[in-house]
């Protein structure tokens, strides 16, 4: 494991042999086995098994574990062959502002 800055100035660490993750539709109706290259706090570089064609790939989730409970909600940055880049969004980002009701007395 090396950690060195990118453009954006952030730390980023790469994995020697790649970290297994799964790229997972929004919606649930696709998964594609990936490997994670290297990880920043606002992104990631990943290696895709198999093709992207058709996939939704503008935002899904990337699973850290088997049990889904670690994951990260992504947008695609960049495609280069088989690899692709990934910006992490935050929770808030892309989404409608839930509608503030009042419940009055």
């Amino acid at each position: 494991m090396a950690a060195k800055t990118d453009q954006r100035g952030n730390s980023r660490v790469v994995f020697e042999r790649g970290i297994p993750a799964q790229m997972m539709g929004i919606d649930g109706t696709w998964r594609r086995d990936c490997t994670m290259e290297d990880v920043s706090e606002s992104g990631a570089k990943l290696t895709i098994d198999g093709s992207v064609e058709g996939l939704h790939l503008k935002e899904f989730f990337l699973l850290l574990s088997s049990t889904g409970l670690a994951y990260r909600r992504c947008e695609l940055a960049w495609v280069n062959g088989d690899q692709i880049g990934v910006n992490f969004l935050k929770i808030g980002d892309k989404k409608k502002k839930a509608r503030s009701a009042s419940i009055g007395a």
